[in-house]
């Protein structure tokens, strides 16, 4: 059960605190350079209930590296990575930006991560950008150097698309469609002996995520292990002012989860549980 964007503002920071001291969110993957990074971090070494992991942005954000050091991956007259998801991966695809920088910056945050107290239990990415193997890669390269011992799987599987009966079309054709990236995900991951889970659930749903569609997902949930990716917050002046377009949806998810009933037979842990606790061998 992961909140993505700890520390992006501080109520995206309070309403994670508060579902894991509920006891229904068990991790969160920290933004290791955004308004409320320092606060994020205090809190999660105060919660040794809540699994840390770090949200790798390589798209819209800024770096922790000097823009001067990567010149492919940052606009030179922002300072700041390309604004959308779109414009990165045309990018990608076209060759126009180096995968050696991708894994320096993600070594970079990484350590920013740590330097605050953290001790990682694993790393995804903002927008899911390494779902695209350029973006992987590197990413797994940066990952074994510094001993990160998961990655989030991306790809949400065709019994969850199915529970999802509220997603918007085109982006369930876009769901579909990634995810031919999959086989090479195993692959690689599995190559690199560092774990991760059998798919993610929620992913379709972002933006849309409720009560109904919650229980829909965790009731249709057959054996394995699954990561929830979830985005919790509060709507307040703070994350109005944010670069994000999840605004009202966040607390749509935050009372969703604020009066989740597990299922019986679920077991909650996190990233850092994984490979023991799930059987997922590295």
């Amino acid at each position: 059960m992961n909140a993505d964007d700890f520390g992006l503002t501080a109520g995206v920071n309070r309403a994670i605190l508060e579902l894991n001291r509920l006891g229904t969110l068990t991790s969160a993957t920290l933004m290791a350079l955004a308004d409320a990074t320092t606060e994020a971090a205090s809190l999660a070494t105060n919660s040794p209930s809540l699994g840390a992991g770090c949200h790798i942005v390589l798209v819209d954000g800024s770096p922790v590296l000097p823009a001067s050091q990567l010149p492919t991956l940052v606009d030179p007259t922002t300072g700041r990575f390309r604004p959308t998801l779109g414009k990165f991966v045309r990018d990608l695809f076209l060759g126009r930006i180096r995968a050696n920088e991708i894994e320096a910056e993600t070594e970079a945050q990484i350590a920013r991560a740590r330097s605050m107290g953290l001790s990682l239990t694993h790393i995804d990415t903002h927008k899911h950008t390494h779902m695209f193997p350029g973006v992987l890669a590197p990413l797994l390269q940066a990952a074994k150097r510094q001993q990160i011992p998961a990655i989030r799987n991306p790809f949400e599987p065709t019994w969850s698309l199915a529970a999802t009966p509220g997603a918007p079309a085109l982006r369930r054709l876009q769901v579909q469609i990634l995810n031919r990236f999959q086989p090479t995900f195993r692959r690689l991951v599995t190559r690199s002996g560092i774990a991760t889970t059998d798919g993610a659930i929620g992913v379709l749903a972002t933006g849309t995520l409720d009560a109904s569609t919650l229980t829909s997902l965790l009731h249709s949930m057959p054996n394995g292990t699954w990561e929830l990716v979830t985005h919790p917050g509060y709507y307040d002046r703070d994350l109005g002012q944010a670069r994000t377009r999840l605004l009202a949806s966040r607390e749509t998810e935050l009372a969703a989860l604020s009066n989740l009933v597990i299922p019986p037979d679920t077991e909650l842990i996190h990233f850092g549980q994984l490979s023991v606790r799930s059987g997922v061998s590295p």
